[in-house]
């Protein structure tokens, strides 16, 4: 769907993506960030709206700075801002966006009426968006977003200023999108919970660069560990367990998070050798929390 090698991009002297590298396929995408790492930049690359500084990236099989009109012929974007024209009917919006995309006149009215119907604004339709909530317009916008039947779907932040069960609702609708219509989705985003929960996979960007990227699976699910308790020579027992090479941690309640094979076994006769009383050992499964709180350290 996307491959970026090296891409890099600069507003003057501000360097903004220094070095992006990642290769995705099918499927709904996080890309994942905290405030000013870069993605509405990358987002803008991506869809060819402005030139790189560097490197090189391909988006359905060609280079969006070269072919930037051809390939928005295939891509639907839904932007972060909530800017749209509050005199308008939602359903005259979708139209005319499925018409900027080739669309016959016609068959445009009729396309709007079916997304809209499919977002859950049916019998909102002929409603001004300005009279609408956040909630709604991030509807129209997810609407024209797929009104021309895109290949992909960017959709930038679509979530923004909705309470918790909206924000539920437009990640199932999301989700069912992306099953249902076979349309490929790259969903912007800060929050962790939301690329988590309807990702298949994620980027992290950090400090201009992608710090991991690949399936949720590979980068959070399939690592586990050990958290483990003890009730003194907590320094002590987790110098040792390095010693040994295993990954340890200690968090925020002096508890030890150990990775690596064989972890329980050194984990008991470590705490054996310094004398030290073992409280508690269980399980842990890491997420993307984790992962995510690693890149930004």
């Amino acid at each position: 769907m996307i491959t970026a090698e090296h891409v890099v991009k600069s507003w003057g002297p501000t360097a903004v993506l220094t070095d992006v590298s990642f290769d995705l396929g099918p499927g709904v995408t996080g890309l994942l960030g905290s405030n000013g790492a870069g993605k509405t930049t990358l987002i803008k690359l991506l869809l060819g709206l402005h030139d790189r500084d560097a490197g090189d990236l391909e988006v359905l099989g060609v280079d969006p700075e070269s072919s930037g009109p051809e390939l928005r012929q295939q891509v639907g974007f839904s932007p972060e801002h909530h800017h749209l024209p509050g005199d308008v009917h939602a359903a005259d919006l979708v139209r005319h966006v499925a018409q900027l995309h080739g669309i016959p006149k016609r068959a445009a009215i009729q396309r709007a009426s079916d997304v809209l119907w499919e977002v859950g604004l049916g019998e909102e339709r002929f409603r001004p968006i300005g009279t609408m909530s956040t909630g709604q317009r991030q509807r129209v916008k997810l609407a024209q977003a797929i009104a021309h039947d895109p290949s992909l779907v960017v959709l930038d932040e679509p979530t923004d200023g909705l309470d918790p069960v909206q924000r539920d609702d437009m990640l199932e609708l999301i989700r069912r999108i992306g099953s249902e219509f076979g349309i490929d989705i790259l969903l912007s985003s800060h929050h962790l919970t939301e690329v988590e929960q309807i990702c298949d996979q994620v980027v992290i960007l950090a400090d201009g660069s992608v710090r991991r990227s690949g399936s949720l699976r590979d980068l959070s699910g399939a690592r586990a560990g050990l958290l483990v308790e003890v009730d003194s020579h907590v320094d002590l027992v987790a110098a040792r367990l390095r010693d040994a090479h295993y990954t340890v941690e200690i968090d925020d309640g002096g508890r030890l998070v150990v990775e690596g094979e064989g972890a329980a076994v050194a984990v008991r006769n470590v705490v054996a050798t310094v004398g030290a009383g073992l409280r508690r050992v269980q399980s842990r499964r890491f997420t993307l929390e984790d992962v995510f709180l690693e890149d930004q350290s």
